[in-house]
C-alpha cells in the first residue's frame, strides 16, 4: 500500500479521498488553488500545495504543477477523483514517466475508452448491444445526415472526445440536421480540442441506467449492481438511486454481467462505470464508459458496503480484488440528491456567495459528503456541486420517505445563495418518480418545455415525436 497520496482534485471528492486515505495509514496530500485555501481539504489533509491562480487551467488542469507538487512532497500516487484530469490519458502517462502511479486504468486503456466512438467499436467486439447509429466517427456532414436518415429520426449527434454531459445534440428532424451538426462540430472542438462527432438514434422514452465495476491488475473483476441516472437536466444527473426501479431482475443481472463482460474484454483495471440506456420494453443500449470515480458512488456503497476509494486505492497499489462475485451482497435501497448552489427559478444559474448558515441533515442511514462549512465563500470559478445527501432504507418507499425528511433538514443560506434543494423535493414529489416509472425526460416536463415527451412508457421509442423547441 502507498504511504503518501496526492489528491488532484477539489471540493467533495478531494475529502473524500482524504478520508479514504486517513481511514488506510496512508498520508495524503491537497493541492488547491489560491482561491481554495480555506477549502474543507485543505485543513483535512496532511499536507497542502498550492498550484497556482483560480483559473483551473492553470491550477487544476496544471499537470506540471501537480507533478512538482507530487515531487516536493514525496507522494507515490495521484489519486485524480473525477472531473478535472482524471480521464486524460496523457496526465496518466505524465504520472508514470515521473514515477507516480496515477489511480485509475493504465493510459492506453484509457485512451481507447476516452475516445467514445472507439469504445463502441471495442465494445460490438465483446457483444455489447448498442444504440443505431454509426460505429465510427463520420467526417463530414453529408456522411453524418446519411446516417441520420438510414437511422431514423430523432438522432443525437455526441463528440467522440466527449463528457460530462457536454457536446450533444439532439436533432429531430432531417431539417435541422446540418446546423446541428456544425454547432455540435464547433462545441466539441472548444470543450474537449477534437471535432469529431458520431450519430446514434435518440431514444425519447429512456431510462439512463449504469453498472459500477471493480476490476484489479490480474484479470478479476466484479460488477457491483445498477444505479439508475435518469434525473437529468442537460445531460447532468440530478438524483441517483439504486438499484434501478422498476426494472425486472433478469433485466438488471443482464446489464450487470454484460458491463462486466466488457470490463474485462478491455484490460480495465480500477473502478469504473458502464452506462446504458434502457428503452421501455427494457432493451439496453451500450452509451459509454467512465473511467474513474463517479460523484454517485455512494449510491453504490450504501448498499453493498463496499468502499470504493479504498478499493481504488488498493488495486492501484498492486493488490489483487479482494472481493469475488459471490461475495458481492446489495441489500435495500439507497437515493443521492445532490446539492448545487444554483437558482431553479432562474433556469439554475449558479449563486455563489458566502455561506452564513450551513447545517447538513443526519439521523439514520443519511450520509452528507460535502466541503462546504458555515462560513465557507462558494466561488463562481468552479462547478456548483456543494454536497451530496445520500440515504439508505430497506425499501424504496422508506428511502424516499427518508430523503425527503433529510432534504427537510439540509439548511444553507447567504447572502445571494440559493440551492437546487426546493427542486430536489419537488422531484420526490412527482407521481412518477415516486413508482420508479420515469424516464431522462422528467425534469424537462416538470420545468415545462415545451413539447417534452412525458414519462409513461410510449409505444415504441423509435416513434418519430413531434419536434419540441429548446
Amino acid at each position: 500500500m502507498f504511504e503518501k497520496v496526492l489528491i488532484a482534485n477539489r471540493g467533495e471528492i478531494a475529502v473524500r479521498v482524504a478520508r479514504a486515505c486517513r481511514e488506510l495509514g496512508i498520508r495524503s496530500v491537497a493541492v488547491y488553488s489560491a482561491v481554495d485555501r480555506d477549502s474543507a481539504v485543505v485543513r483535512l489533509a496532511d499536507e497542502a500545495v498550492c498550484i497556482g491562480p483560480a483559473d483551473s487551467r492553470h491550477s487544476y488542469l496544471n499537470a506540471a504543477a501537480i507533478i512538482e507538487a507530487a515531487r516536493q512532497t514525496g507522494a507515490q500516487a495521484v489519486h485524480p477523483g473525477y472531473g478535472f484530469l482524471s480521464e486524460d490519458p496523457d496526465f496518466a502517462e505524465i504520472c508514470a514517466d515521473n514515477g507516480l502511479v496515477f489511480i485509475g486504468p493504465r493510459p492506453e486503456v484509457m485512451l481507447a475508452l476516452g475516445d467514445k466512438s472507439r469504445a463502441k467499436a471495442l465494445m460490438a467486439e465483446a457483444g455489447l448491444p448498442l444504440s443505431p447509429g454509426s460505429l465510427a466517427t463520420v467526417a463530414t456532414a453529408a456522411q453524418a445526415r446519411t446516417v441520420a436518415d438510414e437511422t431514423g429520426y430523432p438522432v443525437i449527434i455526441k463528440g467522440a472526445a466527449g463528457g460530462g454531459g457536454r457536446g450533444m445534440t439532439v436533432v429531430w428532424s432531417a431539417e435541422e440536421f446540418i446546423p446541428a451538426y456544425e454547432r455540435t462540430r464547433i462545441a466539441a472542438q472548444a470543450a474537449f480540442g477534437d471535432d469529431r462527432v458520431y450519430v446514434e438514434r435518440y431514444l425519447t422514452q429512456a431510462r439512463h441506467v449504469e453498472v459500477q465495476v471493480l476490476c484489479d491488475g490480474y484479470g478479476n473483476g466484479v460488477h457491483l449492481g445498477t444505479r439508475d441516472c435518469s434525473v437529468q437536466r442537460r445531460h447532468q444527473k440530478l438524483i441517483e438511486e439504486g438499484p434501478a426501479p422498476a426494472l425486472s431482475a433478469a433485466t438488471l443481472d443482464a446489464l450487470a454481467a454484460t458491463a462486466l463482460r466488457g470490463a474485462l474484454r478491455v484490460g480495465f483495471t480500477g473502478a469504473g462505470t458502464f452506462e446504458f440506456l434502457v428503452d421501455e420494453t427494457e432493451r439496453f443500449h451500450f452509451i459509454e464508459i467512465n473511467c474513474r470515480i463517479q460523484v454517485e458512488h455512494p449510491v453504490t456503497e450504501m448498499i453493498t458496503g463496499v468502499d470504493l476509494v479504498h478499493e481504488q486505492l488498493r488495486i492501484a497499489g498492486g493488490m489483487p480484488l479482494r472481493l469475488r462475485q459471490e461475495d458481492v451482497r446489495s441489500s435495500g435501497v439507497a437515493i443521492e440528491c445532490r446539492v448545487n448552489v444554483e437558482d431553479p427559478e432562474r433556469a439554475f444559474v449558479p449563486t455563489p456567495g458566502r455561506l452564513t448558515r450551513f447545517v447538513p441533515p443526519a439521523g439514520p442511514f443519511t450520509r452528507v459528503d460535502t466541503h462546504g462549512y458555515p462560513g465557507y465563500l462558494v466561488g463562481p470559478h468552479y462547478d456548483s456541486l456543494l454536497a451530496k445527501v445520500v440515504v439508505w432504507a430497506p425499501d424504496r418507499d422508506l428511502a424516499l420517505s427518508r430523503m425527503e425528511r433529510a432534504l427537510h433538514e439540509f439548511e444553507v443560506s447567504g447572502p445571494g445563495v440559493h440551492t437546487t434543494i426546493p427542486f430536489a423535493r419537488r422531484v420526490l414529489e412527482d407521481p412518477g418518480f415516486r413508482k420508479g416509472r420515469y424516464t431522462t425526460n422528467l425534469v424537462d416536463r416538470l420545468l415545462g418545455v415545451p413539447g417534452s415527451p412525458g414519462d409513461e412508457p410510449c409505444p415504441s421509442s423509435s416513434a418519430h415525436p413531434t419536434r419540441r423547441t429548446r
